[in-house]
């Protein structure tokens, strides 16, 4: 009896961009791109300097996901499932020159 090999390739944020406010585009390594609004998100200690704009448009990619110089990150299934596939959202992005994907392409 053959047992189902599920897929182990694990979410990794691979592109980051700030767009504007506390919204970023993000490139995974599926190839899909999701925006993301973390404006709500920033609850917390470690959250706290985000809330300054032009720190939370200092994040970077760390290993695997975005990342401030204050260690803050997002687990990037979370920020996927956060992520809006919003076609009016992902058609602004695309007006800026910010490429999208979804599974469906």
């Amino acid at each position: 009896m053959m047992k189902a090999v599920k897929n182990t390739t694990f979410l990794e944020v691979t592109d980051v961009r700030h767009l504007d406010d506390y919204k970023l585009w993000l490139q995974f390594n599926t190839g899909e791109t999701r925006i993301v609004d973390l404006k709500n998100e920033l609850i917390g200690e470690v959250y706290a300097p985000l809330k300054n704009i032009d720190y939370f448009k200092q994040c970077r990619i760390t290993y695997n996901t975005i990342e401030w110089s204050n260690g803050a990150d997002f687990a990037p299934e979370y920020l996927y499932e956060l992520g809006s596939g919003n076609d009016v959202e992902l058609n602004i992005a695309a007006d800026l020159g910010f490429e999208y994907k979804t599974k469906k392409q």
